[in-house]
């Protein structure tokens, strides 16, 4: 009896032992975990999905309770939660897909470009349009996928302001008018300059500059680019400008006359106009903005000088990169030249004949 006795007090006091030994281990593992979250500098710590389920799977096991006392990287309820979603995603299964699977993303995509790029198709040439690439697709299915995108049936579709220059591309030219701000002996004046580029060469002929561009002045240049004998628009029939008012009723005559069609662009609408537009952005950022313009002389010499060097020594993009006009070149190893145009303001680098 004695000894059962002495074995109790023996078990009990070694029960309390290792009980108070494991509040230590918890109380250091805490604090340790204070230390490391004091390094952080406050930043979130981010969680994989395994690490989620391990912790939320341990949490559930000891309560609410208990992980008050012991939880310190989350909140008791973060783990508790987890351990809900833990629960559901076993419980969730993947709904299978009702009915006939959607188009494809290249038919659908097919389909849209076609539509927009030849108005004058109906569904039923797209739909042959798509057997020629091995698509097989409903009549009914084309229908609903333009309408998806907004584009309607055929007499509903209008010819693109691309398709349409695509189709005269040779044969049309663009004009407008830039301003330039000119020192004179009555003060700053603004000069307006006006300008045609062919659209498919990209060649530009700078027609004549004025600080008052009234009627008379548009008519003779209009007269001037129409010439039968070195006028830039001889072998135009179509020129494009916006509407402003310097485009009156009777210098759409004038070229009219000439066999040249009119085409004024919709109102604020600068990129049915862009290849003018862009000219007027690169002679202003590579040569206008960046001088003091002093006096009408200065201001004509200055444009003859950036359209030789826009023509014969500058890369264009919409031409992969070619000169408009280039001239001979020298041997690969020749040796390397500059050509300085407005003062080095225009440069142009060649290897020397």
């Amino acid at each position: 009896m004695l000894d059962t006795i002495r074995w109790q007090i023996l078990f009990v006091a070694l029960a309390g032992w290792v009980n108070r030994r494991q509040l230590e281990v918890i109380a250091y593992l805490r604090e340790e975990n204070r230390v490391l979250k004091e390094h952080l500098g406050g930043r979130h710590l981010h969680f994989t999905d395994p690490q989620r389920r391990r912790l939320a799977a341990t949490g559930y096991r000891l309560g609410r309770q208990a992980l008050t006392d012991v939880a310190t990287i989350v909140t008791p309820d973060t783990i508790l939660r987890w351990h809900r979603q833990l629960i559901a995603r076993k419980w969730t299964t993947m709904r299978r897909r009702v009915g006939r699977p959607g188009v494809l993303r290249e038919i659908r995509t097919l389909t849209v470009r076609m539509a927009r790029e030849n108005p004058t198709w109906g569904y039923r040439r797209i739909q042959g349009a798509l057997k020629n690439l091995e698509h097989r697709v409903a009549r009914s299915t084309i229908a609903g996928l333009l309408r998806a995108e907004g584009v309607g049936p055929v007499p509903e579709r209008p010819t693109s302001w691309r398709t349409f220059l695509a189709a005269h591309w040779g044969a049309i030219a663009a004009a407008d008018f830039f301003t330039s701000e000119v020192w004179t002996a009555r003060g700053l004046v603004t000069y307006y300059t006006l300008f045609v580029i062919d659209l498919a060469s990209r060649r530009v002929q700078i027609v004549g500059s004025t600080p008052h561009p009234d009627e008379s002045f548009v008519l003779q240049m209009a007269r001037t680019v129409t010439a039968a004998d070195d006028g830039c628009l001889r072998s135009s029939s179509i020129l494009i400008c916006d509407r402003d008012t310097k485009w009156s009723a009777a210098v759409r005559q004038t070229l009219a006359a000439a066999g040249i069609r009119v085409i004024q662009t919709p109102y604020a609408a600068p990129n049915c106009n862009a290849f003018a537009e862009r000219f007027v952005r690169s002679i202003k950022e590579e040569c206008l903005d960046r001088l003091v313009i002093l006096g009408e002389w200065h201001l004509r010499r200055t444009l003859v000088t950036f359209t030789e060097h826009y023509h014969r020594e500058r890369n264009h993009q919409g031409l992969q990169d070619q000169l408009i006009m280039p001239g001979p070149t020298g041997p690969p190893r020749g040796a390397i030249r500059c050509q300085p145009r407005l003062g080095g303001l225009l440069r142009y680098y060649y290897r020397a004949a």
